[in-house]
């Protein structure tokens, strides 16, 4: 006997990824219904081989689903998840609105899989930021090895970050630089996200970060260790998917760089490739459609006494989004439901 799935959000960047990894993974699914907004009703998305109609998220009644998929924004899913945690249907949030509540588990499954044991308490589980979510993946079995004290990173994030309309504003500002009187303004972006890369993701706090800046930082600490320091510079880069990372990391004891790369391509989710001549190096344009995290460039910081340099990359839409509530929703039915696929 399988589960049954609704996907909220369905019509999105991130909810059609969604249906495509369920399909693709083959997860154990009896039934997998697609929800949208109203004015989205009745909007046909793929899932595997099969074509589903959108139903209304509005009146959908979760009653008798075991998990939902939500891919909505934190607006919505402040609406509607607590509906569907009280039917039973345990939710999958991938909106920031939960991500730091102590009660409610941030998981990635590579790296704390134990905490989705807690999920019962109210039945919802948050999925962690994008950048987020590939960085921890790339900490964890170093920090087990030789215990992270400072991590410094700058981020290189793709408009497909910003959703739809953020891949739209770049393409169309790239077209606006060529074609005579189809030059757009920025709208989606602060300035002009074509040809230029942009320092501003989210809004500014009082310190002077960004809040996708300060997410990066509370959730590292939630997931993997709270005594890890940590600093982000969140950018924005005319790409259209795949995020990328340049990670400085101060350990407590020394990690020789070549043990460190043995233990990345042991670790779950990551693969590396490393070598040291032209081209031997993951881009973001070639990590698309993959779920692994790529772990790059991996060399000594000679500048403090235990440091390491590595360069991440993944697909953002996939293992920072979508791929990671797909394997929360897999590992919930092994270690939580358990009711068979």
């Amino acid at each position: 006997m399988g589960y049954r799935v609704a996907v909220a959000g369905a019509t999105g960047n991130v909810g059609r990824e969604m249906l495509n990894i369920l399909a693709e993974r083959r997860f154990p699914a009896d039934e997998v219904v697609a929800l949208a907004s109203r004015k989205s009703l009745g909007t046909e998305v793929s899932y595997g081989d099969k074509t589903l109609k959108t139903k209304d998220l509005e009146t959908f009644d979760f009653t008798g689903f075991d998990m939902g998929l939500f891919a909505i924004g934190s607006g919505p899913t402040k609406e509607h998840a607590p509906k569907a945690a009280k039917a039973g249907c345990v939710v999958i949030d991938n909106s920031s609105l939960y991500r730091n509540e102590p009660d409610i588990p941030l998981v990635v499954p590579e790296v704390n899989p134990e905490a989705i044991d807690g999920a019962g308490r109210r039945n919802i589980i948050a999925n962690p930021n994008c950048s987020t979510a590939q960085m921890v993946v790339a900490l964890k079995p170093l920090h087990d090895r030789a215990r992270i004290k400072r991590v410094v990173v700058s981020t290189y994030q793709s408009v497909s970050g910003a959703g739809k309309r953020g891949m739209d504003e770049l393409w169309d500002q790239t077209k606006g630089m060529y074609v005579p009187g189809q030059e757009r303004a920025p709208d989606k972006f602060q300035k002009q996200i074509a040809f230029n890369v942009i320092p501003h993701i989210d809004d500014f706090m009082e310190d002077g970060t960004t809040k996708e800046e300060w997410k990066m930082v509370a959730e590292t600490k939630k997931i993997v260790d709270p005594s890890i320091k940590v600093t982000a510079t969140c950018v924005r880069v005319p790409v259209f998917v795949g995020h990328s990372e340049a990670i400085n990391i101060e350990f407590e004891d020394f990690l020789d760089e070549d043990e460190a790369r043995d233990i990345l391509r042991e670790a779950p989710g990551i693969m590396v490739i490393d070598k040291r001549e032209d081209g031997g190096y993951v881009t973001p344009i070639e990590c698309v459609g993959e779920f692994a995290t790529y772990i790059s460039r991996i060399r000594q910081d000679g500048t403090v006494e235990n440091g390491l340099n590595i360069w991440c990359v993944s697909d953002n839409l996939r293992k920072g989004a979508a791929l990671n509530a797909v394997q929360i929703a897999e590992l919930l039915g092994k270690r939580v439901l358990k009711k068979g696929g």
